[in-house]
């Protein structure tokens, strides 16, 4: 159904293929065969998404959040990609803000700037003013995408169809990846749930023990105003945080300030990945700004993450094995983060973490890129076809955008002194949890509970025992050749050691003998042992086993 619908689009297609130069597609056109699909270089994908339009963009950068799919190569190309596109005429957005509006735009507002601040592929930004005097931010959707988005959707999933009954597409997940950025995308569409995502990551930083709540900001979000296709919020005044220009003007020392901030920004976002476990999954610079007041402010919560209790106490104790570069933690702890339950040779892994940390061992904590071993990490659990989570590629791109705007916002960071501190309490709230006085209490419950139990649980086991209910089935594999073994050897001893009885008796009687009865039984024993001895070696002979 897709192929008919789409026809125009996929001609466009092949034209960017082909004028990009994939030599794949370039053979499969021409010759008319071509082996399995192989991805195109990073750099000629980037081209090719680029050329297919903001759909696609977006598809890039979703991708990009998938190192435990792709090289190294392809996410760090990815990850330059941006949805920057012109905006759409004032004219045809104003169509859309009074469509959604319950009351007219004049009431409503009480001035618009009809220049948008920032336009993306889905939407774009104006700055306005309520009624009220209140300044505030509105992200409007860009008209008729939901209809682009749809037939773009609908042709992506039907090429992951084809795409997937190959081994190429079963190697790389496509029909995977192409289910995933789907429902990203429809996300998307719907500025309620960005709203709501929103709303629980300022609820979720309002309070903290590691950091001051309120230098950081999350834009209050105006749900009167808000609906599926436009988003009315806060309006904050700054830049971002790579362009902050900390001079001292403001009475900071700038090394103490940006210092202050490196710090503000690690705990806010370890409280979000290893406490909330929900995560603003998309801190590159232009997320991350710096308000005129010196606070700092997190933007559009587009792109979230969430991580259950158990995978949190993991990838704690993963940042730990890190620390101490011990690969076959690491290896253990990999294969608990697994989605499946495919059988791993667990040597081959712990030697493949060994040989990637090595090269960190006589380098100083300070200059260890931590991001960078969490995605050479990743990279090794899919070259040994270890399926993980797609979250933990969004968990990993986090990292890696935090770290890379905290190192240039504050070359002189040091990435255990940030998290050391964390890492410490961390733990200690995996053992005795937010209230020690709860877990001490809980813990004192077991114990009476299992005091209680014990002695019940012994007498049954005694009363068991005495009334010969208990039976224990113990199945030893290679016991019965052991035993047969055992059962020859001992059989070869006793006959051994009877021949040996006869010889000194015939030899006792031989020496004593008075009579010709007494000689004739002497001869008749040694006749006897010797055709017993015969037997008994020409049975060893046999079996084999004279070694």
């Amino acid at each position: 159904m897709f192929l008919t619908q789409t026809v125009p689009r996929q001609r466009e297609i092949i034209e960017v293929l082909l004028r990009n130069g994939w030599d794949y597609m370039r053979r499969l056109l021409t010759v008319g065969k071509a082996d399995e699909p192989q991805l195109p270089t990073p750099a000629v994908l980037k081209n090719i998404l680029v050329d297919l339009g903001p759909v696609y963009v977006k598809l890039g950068q979703l991708m990009s959040t998938r190192p435990d799919l792709l090289s190294a190569a392809y996410i760090d190309e990815l990850s330059t990609l941006q949805d920057e596109v012109p905006p759409v005429p004032w004219a045809d957005v104003e169509v859309v803000i009074r469509k959604q509006l319950k009351r007219p735009l004049e009431e409503t507002f009480a001035t618009v700037n009809a220049i948008a601040v920032a336009a993306g592929s889905i939407a774009q930004t104006h700055k306005a003013t309520l009624a009220d005097g209140r300044e505030v931010a509105l992200k409007v959707q860009r008209p008729g995408i939901d209809i682009t988005v749809a037939q773009d959707i609908a042709l992506i999933q039907g090429i992951a169809d084809l795409v997937a009954r190959t081994e190429f597409g079963q190697t790389y997940e496509i029909k995977s990846i192409a289910e995933e950025f789907t429902k990203a995308l429809e996300a998307e569409l719907d500025f309620t749930r960005e709203a709501g995502f929103t709303d629980q990551l300022r609820r979720n930083l309002s309070e903290s023990r590691w950091f001051d709540p309120t230098q950081l900001v999350v834009a209050e979000i105006y749900w009167d105003l808000t609906t599926p296709k436009l988003m009315v919020m806060e309006w904050l005044d700054g830049v971002p945080l790579l362009m902050a220009n900390l001079d001292g003007t403001n009475g900071k020392d700038p090394a103490e300030e940006r210092k202050a901030i490196t710090t503000l920004l690690f705990r806010a976002f370890f409280q979000q990945l290893y406490i909330d476990g929900f995560f603003h999954a998309d801190p590159h610079p232009g997320n991350l700004f710096y308000l005129r007041d010196g606070r700092v402010a997190l933007l559009d919560c587009g792109m979230v993450g969430r991580l259950d209790p158990r995978t949190q106490q993991i990838l704690t104790e993963m940042l730990l094995a890190i620390v101490d570069l011990d690969a076959q933690r690491c290896a253990q702890l990999t294969l608990q983060l697994a989605d499946s339950a495919q059988p791993v040779i667990m040597i081959q892994l712990e030697n493949d973490y060994d040989r990637m940390l090595r090269k960190y061992y006589n380098m100083s904590l300070s200059q260890m890129n931590f991001s960078q071993i969490i995605y050479e990490l990743l990279q090794v659990a899919r070259n040994n076809k270890i399926r993980l989570p797609s979250n933990m590629g969004l968990y990993a791109k986090t990292l890696a955008n935090l770290e890379g705007v905290a190192r240039g916002f504050n070359p002189e960071l040091n990435f255990i002194d940030e998290i050391q501190p964390l890492l410490t309490d961390l733990f200690r709230r995996q053992l005795f949890g937010d209230s020690p006085v709860r877990s001490l209490l809980r813990t004192a419950l077991d114990l009476k509970s299992l005091s209680l139990q014990s002695p019940r649980q012994i007498e049954l086991l005694l009363d068991r025992i005495t009334s010969e209910t208990l039976q224990w089935n113990i199945s030893v594999r290679g016991l019965d050749g052991l035993r047969r073994t055992t059962d020859d050897a001992a059989n070869r001893l006793s006959f051994s050691i009877l021949v040996g009885s006869l010889i000194m008796g015939a030899a006792i009687i031989s020496s004593n003998a008075r009579t010709a009865q007494l000689s004739f039984l002497s001869n008749v024993l040694f006749a006897t042992a010797s055709l017993l001895g015969l037997w008994l070696i020409i049975s060893i002979l046999r079996s084999g086993r004279l070694r």
